[in-house]
């Protein structure tokens, strides 16, 4: 059976849009069951394991159904942990940014009360939180949920192994018996079972089973890299892994011709292939493919399917699918027939949950793999110039070279071993045969492998000498510090406790983070975007004019009555984020 596309399953033009602008290509078996129920109006029990997709399964319903000119919270969505809070706040922000108007506001424990009321008193469409502080607000008054259309409850065992499930239960019993209801959870314990009886309206059931595949004959390696180190990694990789073809996964369109397109420049002959190239060009390009005029090939899973290529020896999983199923298929494609083959992994510091996942899925560990240093990128460059000067010893006719050599030794006096080095250099051309340290550390200021044994948990170790950058968004974008730090923090490799004082203006913020950050890292940041402003990061110059100093934003003049209140909400000040909660 073929699968739907997300423009068959009934989702609104502006968010068809927004999936087409991050590139997604297909739905995910999860989405693809659910998001047909929930647009229906049915309640459901969702059950699907972590990294399925199902933060798209009920956000696109949901978004899809808003009143926009409506203030007060139509969506509340329930989840365990501050950082899946925020994680779905991203997530609703990122579909519906052909919304106009929208409004969404996380709320979690940890973090001052103001920010957050003020923010419910402004008006947000969906609210995202953690059980305990959405009960705080709603017995205080300041989040009411009276016009509530839609709630989900989000990792529902999560929630019960955390001991919120009372919480929850007061919680449901608050808002209003003619909601919409979706339950997700990865197993279904008998507590979840009875809420989703006692709470849930005649609710349909979609459960995503954990498919397991024959492995046994591939390889599973991962390798911790965050974002702005993943391109570096992968080129040491496929200098120093010997691979007959490969391909590479990404998450989206856009993707597969960017990396083709920079392993291209760097020597690799590679090729994109995604749902956007015509049938033709995509037939032909997986006919090189299989006659070795193309050795990686980059795509994505939609192009990828069904694709059989005896040559594949390697399988790199360069963005984290989004669920098991996807795993499974992406590495079949190696260790066709019996052979065996090799699956690498690339997994972002905040993405080893995913991969515990992936494991349980293949019933199969994998392996820690190591960066390939300079020194091992080395030996591997002079063992494949000695295996060359091999295998030209087998031709069946050296004789005709060998008198010209001859001839020539006996006409300058030069050594045969000077000669043989001579025609060494100009089998390399410009390739020197032994990289500089320089050459193999690319951009990074320290030689990779070195930086990955200093790493905590993947988390980039940087000092703790912080200083003032200035990022491109601020109040009017409706940024919050959890925004910040997320984006941050992700697309970084820092750890939170390196991000210290955050302070949000009118349309620019302030954030404390390490004076020696690598310029690799800065370069990643500069493109990172939160709530669809790029933070064109920057140092923050100590002698700025007064009307930018850190501390105090120039004042935009209202009514008196909102004079105060305004003046003290564009000069937030952010406790730094690895300060212990209260």
């Amino acid at each position: 059976m073929e699968s739907l596309s997300f423009q068959d399953l009934g989702l609104s033009a502006p968010l068809l849009k927004a999936l087409e602008q991050v590139g997604y290509e297909s739905p995910s078996p999860i989405q693809e069951r659910s998001i047909p129920v929930l647009l229906a109006g049915r309640d459901l029990i969702g059950q699907a394991q972590t990294g399925t997709g199902k933060t798209a399964a009920f956000a696109l319903p949901c978004l899809s159904k808003l009143t926009l000119n409506q203030v007060k919270p139509q969506v509340l969505v329930l989840t365990p942990t501050r950082e899946l809070a925020i994680q779905v706040a991203e997530a609703f922000r990122t579909y519906a940014q052909f919304l106009d108007g929208f409004q969404i506001l996380p709320i979690y424990g940890g973090q001052d009360y103001q920010p957050q009321i003020r923010g419910l008193k402004r008006g947000a469409h969906v609210v995202v939180g953690t059980p305990g502080r959405i009960m705080d607000h709603m017995e205080k008054g300041t989040l009411q949920l009276d016009q509530l259309a839609f709630l989900v409850l989000d990792e529902a065992d999560e929630m019960l192994r955390m001991g919120f499930i009372n919480d929850v239960e007061w919680i449901l019993e608050q808002t209003p018996k003619n909601r919409q209801t979706a339950l997700f959870s990865a197993t279904m314990p008998p507590v979840i079972r009875r809420i989703a009886q006692n709470q849930l309206n005649d609710p349909a059931e979609v459960t995503i089973e954990v498919k397991t595949a024959t492995v046994q004959t591939i390889r599973q390696r991962f390798v911790i890299a965050p974002p702005f180190q993943k391109l570096e990694a992968l080129t040491r990789i496929l200098e120093h892994e010997p691979f007959d073809a490969m391909i590479i996964f990404v998450r989206t369109k856009t993707a597969t011709t960017e990396l083709s397109d920079k392993l291209s420049a760097r020597g690799y002959r590679a090729a994109a292939l995604n749902g956007d190239i015509a049938q033709n060009r995509r037939e032909k390009t997986i006919e090189q493919l299989k006659n070795g005029v193309i050795d990686v090939l980059v795509a994505t899973d939609v192009a990828a399917r069904g694709l059989d290529v005896g040559r594949i020896s390697h399988v790199v999983n360069y963005d984290i699918p989004y669920d098991t199923e996807s795993y499974i298929h992406r590495i079949g494609r190696t260790g066709r027939a019996g052979q065996s083959g090799d699956a690498i992994l690339f997994v972002g510091p905040r993405e080893q949950s995913l991969m515990r996942a992936l494991e349980k899925a293949t019933k199969k560990p994998i392996d820690k793999m190591n960066i390939p240093t300079s020194e091992d990128i080395n030996q591997q460059r002079v063992q494949r110039f000695k295996q060359k000067i091999s295998d030209a010893l087998n031709h069946p006719d050296l004789s005709g070279y060998q008198a010209l050599i001859h001839d020539f030794q006996v006409e300058t006096g030069v050594s045969a071993l000077d000669i043989s080095a001579a025609l060494a250099s100009l089998l390399q051309r410009d390739q020197p045969l032994v990289a500089s340290e320089e050459e193999n550390a690319g951009s990074f200021p320290s030689d990779f492998a070195s930086n990955e044994r200093k790493a905590k948990k993947g988390r980039l170790e940087v000092s703790q000498n912080n200083v003032p950058y200035r990022i491109e968004v601020g109040h009017v974008h409706g940024v919050k510090p959890g925004n910040i730090v997320g984006a941050i923090a992700n697309e970084s490799g820092l750890d939170s406790r390196n991000i210290g004082r955050i302070r949000i203006h009118f349309d620019y913020a302030l954030v404390d983070l390490p004076a020696d950050l690598p310029k690799p890292v800065l370069k990643n940041l500069k493109k990172t975007q939160v709530l669809g402003q790029a933070l064109n990061i920057r140092l923050w110059e100590s002698r700025a004019p007064q009307s930018e100093s850190p501390f105090r934003e120039p004042f935009i003049p209202s009514d008196k009555s909102k004079k105060k209140a305004r003046k003290k909400e564009f000069e937030i000040i952010a406790k730094p984020r690895h300060k212990k909660r209260k």
